[in-house]
């Protein structure tokens, strides 16, 4: 059952780093004004969609529960609280300062996103060491 747990985390933590990937190509594409990083992103996601579509026994792996729960957790540090703060925190920096230094909100969406995946893959480590504890003592 363990095991399962962990391959959860690890495709939870891999898949957010896919979406954080996509997330900053389109900053980079906005940046250079060039689309090939987001195009490339795409393409790196497209085909990993593909293999765990037509791979069997990943396909199953991914209908477990224990990782559609994990998948959940990791769309919560990584979308919906980021979206929230970078609304907020460019509400009030327009509030505050003006729209003379505005960062752009994808920017400040990619920050957060950033930080709430690595809070998410901290929070799992610890989790994992903690357990790892118990187990050893008994």
């Amino acid at each position: 059952m363990q095991n399962v747990r962990r391959y959860a985390d690890v495709i939870a933590s891999l898949e957010g780093v896919l979406w954080l990937s996509l997330a900053w190509s389109i900053s980079l594409s906005v940046y250079i004004g060039s689309t090939e990083p987001t195009l490339a992103s795409l393409l790196v996601i497209g085909a990993l969609v593909v293999f765990s579509w037509a791979h069997r026994p990943f396909r199953f792996l991914l209908r477990r529960y224990h990782v559609r729960k994990r998948r959940t957790d990791m769309w919560i540090h990584i979308l919906a609280l980021p979206l929230l703060l970078a609304m907020f925190f460019h509400i009030m920096i327009e509030a505050l300062l003006g729209t003379a230094w505005l960062p752009p909100k994808m920017l400040l969406f990619n920050i957060l996103a950033s930080a709430g995946w690595t809070t998410y893959v901290m929070t799992l480590f610890i989790k994992f060491v903690i357990h790892g504890l118990k187990t050893s003592t008994k």
